[in-house]
């Protein structure tokens, strides 16, 4: 799972838009999605913009980071579905059992019987295998650290053998990996670089045609799922600018989309076949180069300067005037307040605050040698508290959240200034540690185990000195700290729950006094519906599965889940 790259769409201006959005979508093909014509009497089908600006390049294939998304979870599946929008229990796909050995060095998976690849073949554990002795021979490909080969010990059962104990490596190999076919990726010379021409998964859609302004998938008609799934085909489409897609929803010609719109309550209050969902999951967040040991600059190195920040913001302000009063209250141990509160161990840090404590943030910088300047900026041996803070250009939520931060901080006695620059240069920044304040946000991870929050974002192992890459998705901070170190490697050798929340108490204390993530709430994920031509789709109440429409793995679960309307 991505870290800090998010796939958020600006937000848009619905009136300006409306006329570029259905010109844009009159270049797609016709031939299915949308309003459009399927050709066949009675065929259901619906459009879906997850993000794609500008000419679409193919590759199919699950293993490549510029694969086109619905290859994960719509053609390839995993052997189990993890819903990382709530609280729950791994959903079988492939796979209807698993189990370890005690030290964790051995996983023993069953997979499910009477599934076919979509070009017939059945699916055996020979697959499974395959595909995990594939990732372990091919470095490129191991992305997740897999140390495991595989056996199939009969057509059904599946063996993977740890070279030390890996229980933390059960939702990555389990539900965060497609399972390929042996007697299609053995032909393949070279898997990194593959495009995948023609895809054969098992899940409930193949290709059907693909052009570089949209992509038709149509269902498997050998999907192993019985009646699923009932959408007869789905257009994916690319459109020539983000504001595009709130037109083109309004106007019937995009059924599910992910875009933040700061008018959206009044857009669905007026459009009733319109309806919406808000799983807010990402912990926007300022980032800090936090240790001068590993060379970072700045005054935000100073513990005390990360608290006294923390302690001024006005976080309610912050929610109305940057994240449209959509957004959800933080946790400073970085957990979602709502899905992880049994892995909080201090009720007092479930949820941050929500209105600035000005006096207490002075009291902070104070009493660690900081006195108010003239200009009324507090300042040590010389130095002013004066930061900057990275924001992607053309990021509007961000843009103004960093605005209103400006003037709360000031109130501190703290000086925030910002600077917009294009995501790469923001990404490589961030990478390599050259920076003092970033805007970004905590990502999911590979299950709702605090683990998969914590290890990659505070291990030691996971940065690096300024200059050089932090490891992707990893510690961008450069937080060192051997009390956390020390317990996440408790943590991922046991698969006692009790064990593990004892590690993460542990954790949780050094992080929240220490701050090298300064958390702000809990940001929007917001998901439109156009319910004219489907219904079945996550609601508030029912979040079934994370409904953003450029979610890998999701997007399987939902588009098996939908009925056509009026059925």
């Amino acid at each position: 799972m991505m870290s800090h790259f998010k796939k958020r769409s600006l937000a848009m201006s619905v009136v300006a838009a409306a006329t570029a959005g259905i010109l844009a979508l009159s270049g797609c093909s016709s031939e299915t999605g949308g309003s459009n014509n399927s050709g066949d009497a009675g065929a259901s089908a619906i459009t879906v913009f997850n993000g794609a600006t500008g000419a679409i390049s193919e590759n199919w294939n699950p293993f490549s980071p510029t694969m086109l998304q619905p290859t994960q979870g719509v053609i390839y599946e995993p052997l189990y579905y993890y819903n990382l929008a709530a609280e729950s229990e791994p959903k079988s796909l492939l796979a209807t059992a698993f189990s370890w050995n005690a030290d964790g060095t051995e996983l023993t998976i069953t997979n499910r019987e009477g599934v076919k690849w979509n070009d017939g073949e059945p699916l055996t554990s020979k697959d499974v295998a395959f595909t995990f002795n594939m990732i372990h021979d091919n470095p490129a490909l191991n992305t997740s650290g897999l140390n495991a080969t595989a056996t199939a010990t009969d057509d059904k059962t599946t063996v993977l053998k740890f070279a030390t104990s890996s229980f933390m490596q059960e939702p990555q190999i389990l539900g965060n990996q497609a399972i390929v076919p042996e007697h299609i990726w053995s032909k393949i010379a070279d898997p990194t670089t593959t495009i995948n021409e023609n895809p054969v998964g098992t899940g409930a859609y193949k290709v059907k045609s693909f052009n570089a302004q949209s992509y038709v998938l149509e269902k498997n008609p050998t999907y192993w799922e019985a009646g699923k799934p009932e959408i007869d085909t789905v257009q994916y489409i690319s459109l020539a600018t983000a504001d595009a897609a709130s037109a083109a929803l309004i106007a019937g010609k995009v059924d599910w989309m992910s875009s933040f719109l700061p008018n959206l309550k009044e857009m669905i209050s007026t459009q009733k076949n319109l309806s919406y969902v808000n799983t807010p999951v990402m912990t926007t967040s300022l980032f800090t180069c936090s240790d001068a040991a590993l060379g970072c600059k700045g005054p935000q190195t100073d513990v005390a300067v990360r608290q006294a920040i923390f302690a001024a913001m006005d976080r309610t302000q912050l929610n109305k005037l940057a994240g449209g009063d959509f957004a959800a209250p933080a946790s400073p141990t970085l957990l979602l307040p709502e899905r992880d509160k049994k892995w909080i161990a201090n009720p007092s840090d479930v949820e941050v605050p929500q209105t600035s404590d000005v006096a207490k943030a002075t009291g902070i910088l104070e009493a660690a040698g900081y006195a108010k300047g003239s200009d009324g900026i507090y300042a040590k041996d010389g130095q002013r508290v004066s930061l900057t803070v990275q924001v992607v250009a053309g990021w509007s939520d961000y843009i103004s959240a960093v605005q209103v931060l400006t003037s709360q901080l000031k109130e501190a006695g703290i000086e925030l200034k910002s600077v917009q620059l294009s995501y790469n240069e923001w990404s490589g920044n961030q990478t390599k540690g050259t920076f003092e304040l970033t805007l970004d946000s905590i990502g999911l991870g590979a299950s709702d185990n605090p683990y998969y929050t914590y290890q990659p974002r505070f291990n030691s192992s996971t940065t690096a000195k300024v200059g050089e890459d932090a490891s992707t998705g990893g510690n961008y901070a450069r937080y060192q700290n051997k009390i956390v170190d020390a317990e996440l490697a408790k943590a991922a050798a046991t698969s006692d729950e009790a064990a593990q929340k004892a590690s993460y108490a542990a954790i949780q204390k050094e992080v929240v006094r220490d701050l090298p993530y300064i958390p702000i709430y809990v940001n929007s994920t917001l998901s439109e519906f156009n319910t004219d031509r489907a219904t079945g789709w996550p609601t508030n109440d029912n979040k079934y599965a994370f409904p953003a429409s450029w979610k890998s793995w999701d997007n399987g679960i939902v588009l098996k889940s939908l009925t056509p309307a009026g059925k």
